[in-house]
């Protein structure tokens, strides 16, 4: 099952993205797929019909790694009254 990231990479604005599994420290290269920016939108420097794409790390700044909908429902959020 995919996992939904918010890919930051050196220099560009923040996109969305999806992996089929958590990166591993041997990995050369991060392959994401279905990547938009945060408001949906296409990434304006891909080609249309673009399906995965595979970065290298030093290029990554980092990678948040959303919680999925399973994850969430076990998860107790803090907030303030």
């Amino acid at each position: 099952m995919a996992k939904t990231i918010i890919l930051h990479i050196m220099g560009e604005e923040p996109v969305l993205a999806e992996i089929e599994q958590d990166p591993q420290p041997s990995d050369a290269f991060l392959r994401v797929s279905n990547m938009r920016k945060r408001d949906g939108k296409d990434v304006s420097y891909l080609a249309s019909g673009v399906q995965s794409v595979m970065f290298p790390w030093h290029r990554i700044a980092f990678v948040e790694l959303m919680p999925s909908e399973e994850e969430r429902s076990n998860v107790v959020d803090f907030f303030r009254m």
